[in-house]
């Protein structure tokens, strides 16, 4: 019998839930990614949400060229932004959100303000956690 949870469909076996991966995954998983929310709220926030590469690059602190041109392909590739080519001398290339894109931001809000409610209790779990590993690790140890 299929059931959904929180919008994931699985099914109900005699051996419990399962659930299949979806092509949902891939989307959930570039959301997810290191530079993909800092290069959606950069954009969010850009007068006329439009910005040139070297300035998405200076506002994201850490990210290099590589990682920037591939989170920007990505993103493209996934409808969430366009890019602008303007055939100048030097070309000028801009990044926009599309719509589908500026539609995500809330649930991108939502998703980034309950982690920053949560962060500190992360952390402390964590902590709690990683020194429960060393007390075992250590009485595992040969004297």
């Amino acid at each position: 019998m299929e059931r959904v949870i929180h919008g994931r469909p699985y099914i109900e076996t005699k051996d419990g839930p399962r659930f299949k991966p979806c092509a949902p995954n891939s989307v959930l998983a570039r959301l997810g990614d290191k530079w993909t929310i800092l290069v959606m709220s950069h954009l969010a926030v850009a007068p006329g949400h439009r910005l040139r590469f070297s300035t998405l690059k200076g506002g994201i602190e850490g990210i290099t060229q590589r990682m920037l041109t591939l989170t920007l392909r990505n993103l493209e590739r996934d409808g969430l932004l366009v890019r602008h080519y303007f055939p100048e001398v030097p070309p000028r290339v801009e990044y926009e959100l599309t719509e589908m894109g500026a539609s995500m931001l809330p649930a991108l809000e939502g998703f980034t303000s309950w982690i920053r409610e949560n962060w500190p209790r992360i952390v402390d779990c964590r902590h709690a956690y990683d020194e429960a590993q060393q007390r075992a690790e250590d009485q595992d140890a040969p004297v």
